[in-house]
């Protein structure tokens, strides 16, 4: 077993269901202070956040790793081949709960310190990690207050490798150089209740909100541009009735959310959105919450450092890409750093018998490893 396949096994050993770190920090903490890290533990609610830092010499970027050492809920144990938190490696397959998302990366990440470490150990400019247990939650806790706790000191990142599950069919074919924004609605539609035989002493909100969700869903928001796809809409709950035949309900719920591009803005939207309800004269209540800004790396060191450290190691070409979810990089970008996300495959994240090719965990270690050289040698 290598010393990245190793550590994984550790960290997936420890249970840290979102935001329960469960030990995650001080094993990666006791390794990175051996190699010269500066440590800072930063409790914030009920969420554990670190800030490591490596200083170098010269004055080159401050280069860090960030990720996350919670995992989401195992769901039913019994469902799964092994048991979640003990790790099994099987025909070179390395299973448990975090292999992919993302305690491999942050294997590799402190072994690829520990290698750059000793064969440079006047790098140039600054090597740090910044490392929370709520990043699966609501993540109001972690990332965003070490970035605000970082802004306080007057420190500024240059560059940002996130290590989420970037990649698709084989490890490295993926960068992520931006993500989508997220815009969250909860809305609610008052009607009048009352019995299903009487409508007309009644109100249907259910009947009165069918036209403006349709048009919501085909409004076109805008046609992306040549690193984002166009603005989506989706329902993603309704609920509404007291769950009798015979009553017409007094109101409905309805939750919805824009993945959106640069092309728009969060208050944009809210605003077209709230002509579109009102076209309708709807009686309603909207509680929009904004999750997280779009962003984008375009080009640059980072990006260059990243793609050159793939093609070394595998011989192969990646693609960029702002496909998937929000990440961590929404709180890290809009300080001004260049941020990228590379990982292992994503097939199994968050899924039944969540796993990682073995082998893929000490590319990914190379990879890291070279954007370090890329930029810090």
């Amino acid at each position: 077993m290598t010393p990245t396949v190793k550590l994984a096994s550790d960290l997936i050993r420890l249970r840290s269901v979102t935001p329960d770190d469960a030990g995650c920090m001080p094993l990666m903490l006791e390794r990175l202070e051996k190699i010269g890290f500066q440590t800072t533990h930063l409790r914030r609610g009920d969420t554990d956040n670190f800030w490591a830092e490596r200083k170098g010499n010269g004055d080159g970027p401050l280069f860090a790793f960030a990720g996350h050492t919670d995992v989401v809920p195992t769901g039913p144990e019994e469902n799964w081949q092994h048991p979640p938190f003990e790790p099994v490696i099987e025909d070179g397959t390395l299973y448990g709960r975090g292999a992919a998302d993302m305690k491999g990366s942050l294997a590799a990440m402190v072994v690829a310190c520990e290698e750059f470490v000793a064969a440079h150990p006047d790098h140039n400019g600054r090597i740090a990690f910044l490392i929370t247990s709520d990043e699966e939650g609501p993540a109001a806790d972690g990332t965003v207050r070490v970035v605000e706790w970082l802004e306080e000191r007057g420190e500024k990142i240059d560059c940002c490798l996130v290590g989420e599950p970037s990649s698709t069919e084989r490890v490295g074919d993926v960068i992520k150089n931006g993500r989508r924004g997220s815009l969250g609605l909860e809305l609610t539609v008052f009607g009048i209740q009352g019995h299903v035989a009487y409508p007309h002493l009644a109100e249907n909100p259910v009947h009165k909100l069918a036209p403006a969700l349709a048009e919501l869903a085909a409004e076109q928001w805008d046609n992306g541009n040549d690193f984002f796809p166009a603005t989506s809409f989706q329902v993603s709950n309704i609920n509404g009735g007291t769950g009798a035949t015979n009553v017409i309900p007094g109101e409905v719920k309805v939750i919805c959310n824009w993945r959106f591009s640069t092309e728009t803005t969060a208050e944009e939207l809210e605003d077209r959105a709230r002509k579109i309800l009102d076209k309708h004269g709807l009686r309603y209540d909207a509680n929009f919450k904004l999750s997280g800004q779009p962003f984008l790396t375009a080009e640059g060191p980072l990006v260059k450092a990243t793609q050159a450290a793939i093609q070394s190691v595998t011989g192969k070409a990646t693609q960029l890409s702002t496909a998937g979810g929000t990440s961590d990089g929404r709180f890290i970008a809009p300080t001004g750093a260049q941020v990228v996300e590379l990982g292992p495959v994503n097939a199994t994240i968050h899924k039944v018998d969540e796993c990682v090719a073995a082998a893929d965990l000490d590319q990914l270690k190379d990879m890291y490893c070279g954007v370090l050289a890329g930029l810090l040698r």
